[in-house]
């Protein structure tokens, strides 16, 4: 089945973080990221900690993102990396993650990945995006090589939207990451639905 995961993003948010955050969990997307990266690892730990209650509150699981010492504090389970940071780690601390993802800009990324014990990976850009002003979106047969390339699911991020997400499944991506479709929507158990309509529209 084909999943949307939320990944956040404090920046473009026009509420109370925490509160369009509720509103998100709510509406039960296949996972929630953390990556508020930007944040020293004392503030990311204490807004881990919340998020995480409220993922739970909703049963969506909750997924953090880049800092490992605060995942191994909280005692989570479940990690998404930069590449850099995963190539880091030993095999134990790899293993210590039963779910663990990696973010990926080409084939060869999304080989080593899997190979370094990655349970998903994402790729991208996809599509051009605001979030990276002024490099084009690497397009879908980048996505298409991508997919090919691992036996992992590939959730496709960068552009994401009800009018492509077909497209997104038809490369072969068993998933896709939204960001600010999800921290800008007015509602969003009406944005999740219709992107799992649009998704499954082939």
């Amino acid at each position: 089945m084909f999943k949307v995961l939320c990944v956040t993003s404090r920046a473009l948010c026009r509420e109370d973080f925490l509160t369009r955050l509720e509103r998100l969990a709510a509406a039960r997307p296949a996972g929630i990221i953390l990556r508020e990266k930007d944040l020293p690892p004392p503030e990311y730990k204490k807004l881990a900690v919340a998020v995480m209650d409220l993922c739970a509150r909703h049963g969506v699981p909750c997924i953090l993102h880049s800092f490992v010492e605060v995942a191994r504090e909280l005692g989570h389970t479940s990690v998404h990396l930069p590449l850099p940071v995963l190539r880091s780690l030993s095999e134990a601390e790899r293993a210590a993650f039963p779910i663990l993802g990696a973010s990926c800009h080409s084939a060869a990324d999304a080989v080593e990945a899997e190979a370094l014990g990655c349970h998903y990976i994402t790729a991208g850009h996809v599509f051009d995006t605001a979030c990276k002003a002024g490099t084009p979106g690497r397009g879908l047969d980048f996505l298409r090589e991508v997919c090919a390339s691992v036996l992992i699911p590939v959730y496709a991020i960068g552009g994401i939207s009800a009018e492509n997400v077909a497209a997104v499944r038809q490369a072969g991506a068993a998933g896709a990451c939204v960001m600010s479709g999800a921290m800008t929507c007015r509602d969003p158990e009406a944005y999740f639905t219709t992107m799992k309509e649009r998704a499954n529209e082939i």
